[in-house]
């Protein structure tokens, strides 16, 4: 018997079944995923349309920082003496080179000076953010402006246009004072960061610069400004195509700082220096405004805005004159004959009569014999500041001591930096009995007799700078007013004080009027110096102190300049005020290694100098014409008589401007102080 297979469809329906429910849940999630993209459309489009918008135009369009024009600096009657000028320039897109040194070499061709500085040029353009221009060369004359546009089409990625540079129209009358500016590198960017501050954007601009030295640094964040910037529409590389004016914001201007001094009297400060180092100082008596403050030799900070070339820095920097010091504030000398007013002073305070007599035997012996310019005989102490008598102040210094000298010292201003807004002040040394101990010569910490007659006339370890004899001088011939120096007129247009509180001077009036008049009679007839302090205006004169300050023992040699290198010869020195009758201004020259007396060398440039300060007081101008003198022409006319080497504006050199270090093995003997 024969049987049939069985037929089951269990399995196929199982199949079958299996093939639904897998169809059904792949649609359903294609159905699901779907509609959350249709819904994620319909967010992008419609709710988030706007926000994509922006994002998409912000990529569209770029932000350029725009550096803002750095505030102007001028002086007190309102002349630019730091102020910006129009700068055809050069500049390199590395990100729009095809090959930057293919393009360098095309504009060595055009601007044979660019080959110098490849090196450089490269560092620059390596490190500058992308797409952001590199100036290559500043100041090109109109002839290599349009040389490089008209072959724009064979250098890709350089272009041509006009920027504000910094500009010095006096050259070297103010390089110490105000400073210069040059280009962030990597330790300014560190010395914010190490503050805690954010660094500027504006500062990684390769066409911005910052201040340096003097006024510019000080003062630096107020001359800045605010960076502006330009909106620009960019292609997908990310070069310009466009410019959205509406977007962009205009740079804000830095702050003019106006200066308390005088352009006139700057430049004619310099001038009479000629190619002798030293510096000058100005004030005013009445309120402390400094009217002049020069150090000589100077250089051209103008060439500090695009670079100093090389040769020219290394020709300063070894130039034994050194210009790049500030020797006005920053050297230091001792002051020599200039400082027995305050040993007189100081002997006055502890009871000493001016009418005194004492003799001067050409030398003063202590232990060994310190000698004097001259033999003098009987002096008391106004023709002692008269004839500048080394045995009459010997005498008081070993009589009231070093910790006397230096009380008056200091209450004159001397061993102190002023708040004047330069940097780099050098306070000097007022040493007494204290300073010896944290100083020892032969380790006993002993102030040694012998140490006191040569501090007693401006010599040994005392060191000053011109800024202080100003100081001293215009508190002398003030008589009441301990007066502080003040170089900042106003910042922005808001009038800035002096540098410190204004005190009464703790002397009686009648006290500073006896060395006045010592003063008085120097710039007599008779006087140290007479010959070359006479301003030829009449009764309007000018009273003063002599100083020459040796640089080295002379034993039994000469310490005449002739025939000396100029390292070894003297430093001289002339305080003054005027007029005698009614004081209104106060100068101080130094002539570094000059070779001659305070009287010669530094007494005919400090007359110069107050001269066109006189004549520009419209006061003392006006009581000269009525007196019937004709000598009040434009004190720029005036040529400097008796200076010695003439010249009108001093070259770039920098001298070392530093006092006689005391001796190692003890005090240093003074041994004649010739020719004050």
């Amino acid at each position: 018997m024969s049987s049939e297979p069985s037929i089951f469809f269990a399995d196929t329906n199982e199949r079958q079944g299996s093939f639904l429910r897998r169809t059904f849940v792949l649609g359903g999630l294609t159905t699901i995923g779907g509609i959350a993209l249709t819904a994620r459309l319909a967010q992008l489009q419609v709710v988030q349309a706007g926000e994509y918008a922006t994002l998409a135009t912000n990529n569209q369009f770029n932000f350029r920082l725009v550096p803002p024009p750095r505030g102007r600096i001028l002086d007190r009657n309102g002349v630019v003496i730091a102020g910006n000028r129009p700068s055809f320039r050069v500049l390199v897109v590395r990100d729009e080179t095809k090959d930057l040194d293919q393009t360098l070499d095309l504009l060595g061709r055009l601007l044979p000076d660019t080959v110098e500085r490849r090196r450089s040029i490269i560092r620059d353009v390596n490190a500058a953010p992308r797409f952001s221009p590199v100036p290559v060369k500043s100041d090109l004359t109109w002839e290599e402006f349009a040389k490089v546009n008209l072959y724009a089409n064979e250098l890709p990625g350089v272009m041509a246009d006009m920027n504000e540079a910094r500009y010095y129209p006096f050259g070297g009358s103010f390089a110490h004072v105000i400073g210069y500016v040059a280009k962030p590198n990597d330790r300014d960017i560190k010395a914010i960061e190490d503050r805690g501050e954010k660094v500027p954007e504006v500062l990684y601009n390769p066409g911005f610069r910052i201040g340096r030295q003097g006024v510019e640094k000080t003062f630096d964040t107020d001359l800045r400004g605010e960076a502006g910037g330009n909106r620009v529409e960019v292609d997908a590389r990310g070069r310009v195509v466009a410019e959205d004016v509406g977007g962009s914001r205009p740079a804000v201007p830095g702050k003019d700082i106006v200066l308390t001094l005088d352009a006139d009297i700057q430049n004619r400060a310099l001038e009479v220096f000629g190619e002798e180092a030293g510096g000058c100082v100005v004030m005013d008596v009445r309120n402390g405004d400094i009217l002049c403050m020069v150090s000589a030799p100077s250089f051209d900070p103008n060439l500090f805005v695009s670079g100093v070339p090389s040769p020219i820095y290394r020709a300063w920097a070894d130039y034994e004159r050194r210009p790049l010091l500030d020797k006005s504030v920053t050297g230091v000398f001792a002051p020599g004959s200039t400082f027995k007013p305050v040993t007189g002073l100081a002997a006055l305070l502890k009871g000493a009569d001016p009418d005194r007599r004492i003799t001067c035997t050409g030398g003063f012996y202590l232990g060994r014999r310190f000698a004097c310019h001259a033999t003098h005989g009987s002096q008391d102490m106004r023709d002692a500041i008269k004839n500048s008598c080394n045995v009459y102040f010997m005498t008081l210094a070993v009589e009231i001591g070093p910790d006397a000298i230096a009380e008056a010292a200091r209450s004159m201003g001397f061993g102190q930096t002023f708040d004047v807004g330069i940097g780099g002040q050098k306070e000097g040394l007022v040493p007494d009995r204290a300073w010896r101990r944290r100083n020892p010569v032969r380790g006993d910490g002993k102030w040694y007799p012998g140490e006191t007659p040569s501090y007693g006339i401006g010599q040994g370890a005392l060191t000053v700078n011109a800024l202080q004899l100003a100081v001293y001088t215009s508190r002398l011939a003030n008589g009441r007013k301990a007066v502080m120096p003040r170089l900042i007129k106003s910042v922005g247009g808001v009038e800035q004080p002096p540098s410190g509180e204004v005190r009464d001077l703790p002397y009686p009036p009648e006290m500073l009027a006896i060395l006045r008049e010592g003063m008085n009679r120097v710039t007599d007839v008779g006087g140290t110096g007479f010959r070359n302090s006479q301003l030829g205006l009449g009764a309007v004169r000018m009273a003063g102190k002599t100083g020459t300050a040796q640089t080295r023992n002379y034993g039994a040699g000469s310490r005449k300049g002739a025939g000396l290198p100029w390292s070894q010869k003297d430093h001289n020195l002339f305080i003054a005020y005027a007029p005698i009758d009614n004081p209104r201004y106060a100068v101080a020259v130094i002539v570094q290694h000059g070779g001659m007396g305070g009287g010669t060398a530094g007494a005919p440039r400090a007359r110069e100098v107050m001269k066109v300060a006189l004549l520009k007081d419209p006061e003392i101008r006006q009581r000269i014409e009525q007196e019937g003198f004709a000598d009040t022409e434009d004190p720029g006319a005036h040529e400097a008589n008796a200076l010695g080497a003439a010249g009108s504006e001093a070259t770039p050199a920098e001298p070392t401007a530093q006092g006689p270090a005391p001796a190692a093995a003890g005090p240093r003997p003074y041994l004649s102080e010739p020719r004050q």
